[in-house]
């Protein structure tokens, strides 16, 4: 199994939530990284307060197709 994911989306955690949302009605099963609360939470601060959605690479296609529909 491979480990590496591809990063298809970066933004505000409302369209974040949206695509997470369209991805997971068609079985794909995003991963979601947010560099500020992760800082937060270790005790740093940070100026971006976008998130990013990762994907396994064999749902690359799939997952591309949903971004291009919600205009993301």
């Amino acid at each position: 199994m491979s480990l590496k994911y591809i990063k298809i989306f970066l933004g505000p955690a409302v369209q974040v939530i949206n695509l997470c949302n369209a991805l997971e009605e068609v079985s794909i099963v995003p991963v979601i990284k947010d560099r500020a609360e992760s800082a937060r939470l270790a005790g740093f601060g940070s100026f971006s307060s976008d998130q990013e959605v990762w994907i396994h690479p064999d749902e690359e296609k799939q997952a591309k197709e949903i971004l291009e529909s919600l205009s993301l």
